[in-house]
């Protein structure tokens, strides 16, 4: 009999699944679209040992009643006594008791489930996470969990956490990577794996499992995120252990273990989407060279296709941390998502990086950050009021690290934490609003203002004031230009 453990925040399930790489079955370094589950309606409940959670089962119908943010959904089945021999013993490779996978219902990880029953003779739960992918079908997710050998499904709204816990930190440190690279992918992987830890810890797993290639950035940070956080569990790379190598031997494997084989149409990008942006890369962009397709972008419109009227928009910043829109004050999640909207129209946010891998290649990448790029400009632009020059040279030169630590999967790591209370200290007062103009995918800065501002116009006019006498600029000159003047005589023998 199925059973169901439930909480929901709304009507709808947000479930996270990765995207295809090309020349493979699948891109397991990103994660991409989330689909509605509706067939969770009317469930009978029992309650629950996990944080009180209501569990639900099939036999009779009361109404999910919505609760905080938290795990919305656990499906546990039973399947079979072919389920049951496969985790009385060991597997192929070892045995475990029960893993934790994150879970698309794709090919990739629907081949992943019986894998880890076979090769290490355990149960496997299966997670998946909204980190706001966008809204997509997800018909059947339960079935195909159980079909493939699943004993539960899990999920877990993160968007509210994941913008206001990992994206605003790293927007107050003003962390880029390599002059362009906002982190979109980089910051959603520690709040994934964070997860993935509190579920194994929930239902008393002792591994967790991810499909991430060998030669990707991602398998580091989910599995630096698993060490920190807990390192008494396993963790299973099937991408670096079985002798799968594509498509093709995907769906042999699937076949003969009775695994139904997901039919989707296979994009030719491989992309990760979440709040924050949306990443391209493969097919033409593995040429440098390439000019990307124009039909390649979803969340903004081509700039020479947007809008012939700019629109303004006014960001309310608190402590370094964007709290409203256009005076309504906003959570951080609907704040994004509304900038993600208009930015789009006006084709904002586009960049095309070749960057650096954490394991040693080079990647093109296309990345669209509408939302984003509007609240880095609002927020480095009122630290011009607020900060002193001293203060924004040390914060600049820190930002690298932090934005070097944050890709590295490092988010977990002393050090990085030690830099946030920094960032969080020294934006005290970087309170106020900027108002910027939006226009063809530009962004440009017309007026900000904040009660803290260091900027006073009795001072910097150029009429004559009391503070500012213009005569001190030659003594200041004259010992400022001293080593200049000493080095100059040493040459000249004075």
């Amino acid at each position: 009999m199925a059973q169901l453990k439930a909480t929901s925040l709304n009507s709808s399930i947000g479930l996270a699944s990765y995207g295809p790489r090309r020349n493979t079955f699948s891109n397991p370094d990103n994660l991409i679209f989330s689909r509605k589950l509706s067939s969770f309606q009317e469930l009978s409940g029992k309650s629950s040992s996990l944080h009180g959670h209501a569990i639900v089962s099939n036999n009779g119908s009361i109404p999910i009643t919505p609760k905080n943010q938290g795990i919305q959904a656990v499906l546990s089945s039973n399947t079979g006594t072919e389920d049951s021999k496969a985790t009385k013993g060991g597997g192929l490779r070892g045995k475990l008791n029960k893993v934790v996978l994150a879970y698309s219902g794709g090919l990739d990880t629907s081949v992943i489930v019986p894998w880890l029953r076979e090769n290490y003779g355990c149960e496997v739960v299966c997670f998946t996470a909204d980190v706001g992918q966008g809204i997509k079908e997800l018909d059947g997710l339960e079935e195909k969990a159980k079909a493939s050998g699943a004993c539960q499904l899990v999920v877990k709204d993160l968007k509210e956490e994941f913008v206001r816990d990992y994206i605003f930190p790293c927007l107050r440190a003003g962390a880029i990577y390599e002059r362009k690279y906002l982190l979109g992918t980089s910051m959603a992987r520690p709040v994934i794996a964070k997860a993935m830890v509190d579920v194994a810890r929930e239902v008393g797993a002792d591994a967790v499992s991810h499909g991430c290639t060998g030669k990707g950035n991602d398998q580091v940070r989910f599995e630096l995120t698993f060490f920190a956080l807990n390192p008494d569990l396993n963790v299973v790379a099937p991408w670096r252990e079985w002798d799968i190598t594509g498509r093709e031997d995907a769906i042999e494997y699937a076949k003969k273990h009775n695994v139904p084989v997901p039919v989707t149409k296979k994009s030719i990008y491989s992309r990760d989407r979440n709040l924050w942006h949306l990443s391209h890369e493969g097919d033409i962009l593995e040429d440098p060279a390439n000019e990307p397709k124009k039909d390649m972008y979803m969340m903004s419109v081509d700039p020479e296709d947007a809008p012939d009227q700019p629109e303004y928009v006014e960001i309310g910043i608190d402590s370094g941390i964007p709290v409203s829109l256009n005076g309504k004050a906003l959570t951080p999640a609907s704040l994004l998502a509304e900038l993600n909207e208009i930015g789009g129209r006006h084709g904002i946010g586009r960049i095309d990086l070749v960057e650096n891998r954490l394991v040693g290649m080079k990647s093109r990448g296309v990345y669209e950050t509408p939302g984003g790029t509007i609240l880095f400009n609002a927020v480095r632009e009122l630290e011009t009021l607020t900060l002193d020059r001293e203060t924004i040279q040390v914060k600049d030169s820190l930002a690298l690290k932090y934005a070097e630590l944050v890709y590295a999967g490092r988010w977990f790591d002393p050090l990085r934490e030690s830099m946030d209370a920094f960032m969080e200290k020294i934006t005290e007062t970087t309170t106020g609003s900027v108002t910027l103009k939006l226009y063809k995918g530009s962004v440009s800065v017309t007026g900000r203002t904040s009660p803290y501002s260091l900027y006073r116009e009795d001072i910097s006019s150029f009429e004559s004031g009391d503070i500012y006498n213009q005569a001190d600029a030659a003594g200041f000159i004259r010992l400022y230009g001293l080593p200049m003047r000493v080095r100059a005589m040493l040459k000249k023998g004075i």
